[in-house]
């Protein structure tokens, strides 16, 4: 009679347990809220990054970090005749120019400059650095070319930071003086020789 009133006992404490424990579950948890505070939060719209609608457009006036607005991107002419090169011919100006034309410009117009780059079997010859035309160009418009490309060369404005571009121009300008000095150069190169 013991051993069935404990049995008994053990039954009910363990139902009321589990009872306990299942009403536990679910007190936490409940789809509807008595009071909605903010119903635009709970309810919030979901958007995919790129669904029409989802990406507001930025204040007029504004520009991104980190971002150069280009006011010729339509004017060749224009960028030739305003745009100065701010640099100084340096040595460390050359150096970073001739590193950057070996890493971006090499492979199209060679070497030289002359338009013998490695990719010419395969694609289109480029235009010569040193024929007449692109030497008589202002450096402002050698900018422009870079910043927005040109026939089939395309921008490099995401490769090629701004100050570099203008490293780049000194590098080519060299290149050009190489093929056609002046005659301060060959005086120049004349007093060398005879040291």
């Amino acid at each position: 009679m013991r051993l069935l009133k404990m049995k008994g006992w053990c039954i009910a404490f363990s139902f009321t347990s589990l009872s306990i424990a299942l009403a536990s579950c679910g007190a936490g948890h409940h789809s509807q809220p008595d009071t909605i505070y903010m119903p635009d939060m709970v309810y919030s719209p979901a958007f995919k990054a790129q669904q029409e609608g989802a990406m507001r457009m930025p204040v007029k006036g504004t520009i991104p970090r980190n971002f150069t607005p280009y006011a010729y991107a339509k004017d060749p002419e224009a960028a030739g005749r305003e745009l100065k090169n701010p640099f100084h011919r340096t040595a460390k100006v050359f150096a970073r120019g001739q590193a950057l034309f070996n890493t971006y410009c090499i492979v199209c117009h060679g070497p030289a400059g002359e338009g013998d780059g490695t990719i010419v079997p395969k694609f289109p010859r480029p235009p010569s650095l040193q024929s007449d035309k692109v030497r008589t160009w202002p450096d402002g418009r050698i900018y422009h070319v870079i910043s927005m490309g040109q026939n089939l060369m395309p921008s490099y404005a995401s490769q090629i930071d701004v100050s570099d571009r203008w490293a780049i121009i000194h590098y080519v300008r060299a290149l050009q003086r190489s093929k056609h000095p002046t005659p301060e150069d060959l005086k120049v190169a004349a007093a060398a020789a005879k040291q």
